[in-house]
């Protein structure tokens, strides 16, 4: 078998000495360039400034420069304008037709520019030839700062908007949950017809959140519900009643129970809570 048989076999590694590979191709290196490679000539232009337009082009020029925009000199503007104009039309005839447009006009205009200015009507001098190029250079210049300000805008609400996709966890029924302003109105109620049943003995009781849970957890046991206003005894006086309802709060915290409510304005109903599987 001959050498260059055994390598394309995989038997045997080019052997190399004081070589740098030039390129890989699949992992694998390469020393010499292939001899049938065709590569375009145009395969390795490259563009240093890409304009939009001819009056992207100009106003690139006279901000490279500082040239103040109000008076332009246009010589020297109209030079560098042609110098760039030549190097694309050697490349691209139907895409330099377009500045070559704009470059005759600034030729135009700065031949208007050598002649004595022609005196209007009424005896005033006669406008800057170079006053519709300097307007549309500020037009397009403003025009451009916006839509620079407008690309810094957050792309969620302008350009898409995020979907929202309503998928249904479970078919069991689920009650609504308790609105935060009928809970407050179902204390009041509580807290009134506490007022009512208070009494002027004072004494001294300690009294355990921990143990009104567990007293709130008996008196759910074994039932489906149990009204909301059922759990408290206000007879008991004031106190009794603000550990209930702070045990009650804890036990719903710590998802031990649940209050539900089957409508707007409908009694609220509290009952243990049950694990979900």
């Amino acid at each position: 078998m001959s050498e260059t048989a055994a390598l394309a076999a995989g038997e045997l590694e080019p052997q190399v000495v004081d070589q740098v590979a030039v390129a890989r191709l699949y992992g694998e290196p390469l020393f010499r360039m292939p001899q049938d490679l065709y590569i375009p000539p145009d395969a390795l232009e490259v563009f240093l400034e890409a304009f939009e337009g001819p009056l992207d082009l100009l106003l690139y020029l006279i901000r490279k420069q500082n040239f103040n925009i109000l008076d332009i000199p246009l010589a020297d503007l109209t030079r560098q304008y042609l110098d760039y104009v030549e190097q694309i039309r050697k490349r691209n005839l139907e895409l330099a037709s377009e500045y070559l447009l704009m470059a005759a006009m600034l030729i135009e205009i700065k031949s208007r520019m050598l002649l004595p200015p022609k005196p209007r009507d009424d005896g005033r001098e006669g406008d800057d030839p170079r006053a519709d190029l300097v307007r549309r250079l500020v037009e397009y210049e403003q025009i451009k700062l916006a839509a620079a300000r407008l690309d810094t805008l957050p792309l969620l609400g302008r350009d898409f908007l995020r979907a929202q996709v309503y998928v249904e966890q479970s078919l069991t029924p689920r009650l609504p949950d308790v609105n935060a302003d009928d809970l407050r109105q179902a204390w009041a109620e509580i807290l009134q017809r506490a007022r009512l049943n208070q009494h002027h003995t004072i004494s001294r009781e300690q009294l355990s959140v921990r143990e009104h849970m567990s007293i709130v957890l008996r008196r759910l046991q074994g039932r489906r519900f149990l009204e909301f206003q059922h759990l408290f005894d206000p007879s008991r006086g004031m106190p009794v009643v603000v550990v209930t309802f702070v045990a009650m709060l804890e036990l719903s915290r710590e998802s031990l129970i649940e209050i539900t409510q089957a409508e707007a304005f409908a009694p609220i109903y509290v009952r243990l809570a049950y694990a979900q599987s």
